[in-house]
């Protein structure tokens, strides 16, 4: 068994996992749409705090790895800690794709105005590997799994509130409006904006490109080796 495969296993194993993996996905599609906020249905913004919940569950087990010195025996072992990570990430944004793609065509099975439904599954998609990567080097500055999963959901909290997913960025002061593009829940509700608003096609190339740039620095966050 690949090291792909184990991570797969692995990740559906734990019941609370599941949960995270298929219930609250679906259950976001069922979410009323607002006619003054947000502009997509509510179930999709929330669906963009769920995917940094789910990156961090799926980013954990990485976690217990290195707590239990498997890191450590990959030094002997004929699978350098490169192959290792590529491969459970790999595994991850597997799962993160199936779920965009569920809460996305379940939302067009459903009736929900998405307004152009591949716009907004690949708006996911790439802020599901920013999110990813986030909790990866999340996860790098921890030696508890615990306390990283804690302090991470308050964290996610915080910066789905700042960046306009849980209320409306006008609404705020100006300073916090300001401060709001450092956020990488900032882009994904400009995203969301841009498909029910329209716009010019250069602003969602940045939008993606802003996500993509965060998932580079991230990664090379969360890739540097950790052994202890």
């Amino acid at each position: 068994m690949t090291i792909f495969q184990f991570a797969l296993k692995r990740s559906f194993r734990n019941k609370t996992n599941l949960l995270f993996l298929t219930l609250f996905p679906v259950a976001a599609i069922f979410l009323p749409a607002s006619e003054i906020w947000p502009f997509l249905p509510f179930g999709y913004h929330y669906f963009g705090v769920l995917i940094l919940f789910v990156s961090i569950r799926l980013s954990s087990m990485m976690l217990e790895d290195r707590l239990k010195g498997v890191v450590k025996r990959l030094a002997v072992a004929p699978i350098s800690h490169l192959h290792y990570l590529w491969q459970n990430l790999l595994a991850y944004m597997v799962i993160l794709l199936f779920q965009c793609a569920l809460a996305v065509g379940g939302g067009v099975l459903y009736g929900q105005e998405l307004y152009s439904p591949f716009a907004v599954f690949c708006l996911f998609v790439t802020f599901s590997l920013t999110s990813l990567a986030f909790a990866l080097a999340w996860i790098s500055l921890f030696r508890n799994k615990e306390t990283s999963f804690l302090v991470f959901m308050s964290i996610v909290v915080l910066i789905a509130l700042l960046g306009g997913l849980i209320m409306p960025i006008e609404m705020m002061p100006a300073g916090f409006e300001r401060l709001a593009v450092i956020f990488p829940t900032y882009w994904l509700s400009s995203g969301m904006k841009w498909i029910a608003l329209g716009g010019q096609t250069a602003d969602i190339w940045l939008i993606h490109g802003m996500l993509l740039l965060y998932s580079v620095c991230f990664l090379i966050i969360g890739s540097i080796r950790k052994i202890a």
